[in-house]
């Protein structure tokens, strides 16, 4: 992303936006998908998964994650509604 350049998503949002589309992805994936280091996503899913907000699944070596939609958004103006809200208003990928 250019410098200056902003968006009205968090990391945060990016990562489990990308994870309700994509939730067999691999971190490396996740990180190359939503210009974000390796470790800032590992850091985020950690975070993520420590909050309630997703639940990781191992299969063999592969990581599977669970979003929890009910959750709600973490900031005061927000707080009355869930993640799932705003995961289902923005919708499934166009690609």
């Amino acid at each position: 992303m250019k410098k200056g350049h902003w968006t009205f998503l968090s990391n945060h949002g990016r990562v489990i936006l990308y994870l309700s589309r994509n939730p067999e992805s691999t971190t490396e994936h996740i990180s190359r998908e939503t210009e974000l280091s390796l470790r800032g996503v590992q850091k985020i899913i950690a975070e993520l998964e420590e909050a309630g907000y997703i639940a990781r699944h191992k299969e063999g070596r592969r990581n599977y994650y669970t979003i929890h939609p009910e959750m709600p958004m973490r900031h005061q103006l927000e707080k009355e509604h869930a993640i799932g809200e705003i995961l289902k208003a923005i919708g499934p990928a166009v690609r």
